[in-house]
């Protein structure tokens, strides 16, 4: 079950934790992985330890992307798995927030994942097959109050908006898109935050404890795969069981 033998798949924030773990994930189910990293060293190190394509991009940065995703795709001769993991963390309060800050989450977040699905879907349309999974957070279901305020938990908000606009509007041409929504997840996003904040997010999950970076991966394996064909404009909780919605 679950075999992506043959298939090429395209991961962003790919030089570590929830990435990484994806890459990883996606590689030993026989998939042809690339992943897309800004931080360079990080990026290099990961991509030669797991044995797969590395690219240097900063998905905020719509022009520099679409050139480097038009030569992969155009080696490849084709895409077929996307997954927008790239993501950074604010956890200023609305009071505190200016449009600097404002402005970098909505950045690579948001226009991110835009800049991705719009380099894919032209020739995942054209193939008549696809896979797009977008990494959103629970905190776009709760409004935050775990990590992240405000701006984060507008910019996932988003991100599970344009999934379910996305399915629709591919689903006539074999292109499913969902979305994966961890909890707190033991990662280096995490690593360096307060044990006080990290309590408080402890005593929201009902299996009391922060997810691993595997049991993310292994939700976009299974939408990743042919097992997946009838599921789209789906939000995937991997949360403990915080919101069993």
């Amino acid at each position: 079950m679950f075999e992506l033998r043959d298939r090429r798949a395209i991961v962003t924030g790919g030089g570590q934790g929830i990435g990484r773990a994806i890459a990883s994930a996606l590689l030993s189910r026989g998939a042809e992985v690339a992943i897309v990293d800004r931080d360079a060293a990080l990026l290099t190190a990961t991509a030669t330890e797991l044995g797969v394509r590395g690219l240097v991009a900063d998905v905020a940065d719509l022009q520099a992307t679409r050139a480097t995703l038009g030569q992969l795709i155009a080696d490849w001769g084709r895409v077929d798995i996307l997954v927008n993991n790239a993501a950074v963390l604010s956890t200023l309060p609305f009071h505190a927030l200016d449009e600097v800050e404002w402005d970098r989450v909505m950045a690579v977040n948001v226009r991110g994942a835009y800049g991705m699905c719009r380099a894919v879907v032209g020739p995942m349309v054209a193939q008549g097959h696809g896979r797009i999974i977008n990494i959103a957070s629970v905190a776009g279901k709760r409004g935050g109050g775990l990590f992240g305020s405000a701006a984060y938990a507008t910019s996932k908000a988003a991100l599970i908006g344009l999934t379910k606009a996305l399915a629709r509007e591919l689903a006539p041409h074999r292109v499913t898109v969902n979305a994966v929504c961890p909890g707190p997840v033991q990662s280096a996003m995490t690593a360096g935050m307060a044990d006080e904040r990290k309590a408080r997010a402890l005593s929201s999950v009902p299996l009391g404890r922060f997810a691993q970076p595997e049991e993310i991966a292994a939700a976009v394996v299974y939408l990743s795969s042919d097992e997946a064909s009838f599921v789209t404009g789906d939000i995937v909780d991997v949360d403990g069981g915080i919101m069993m919605d």
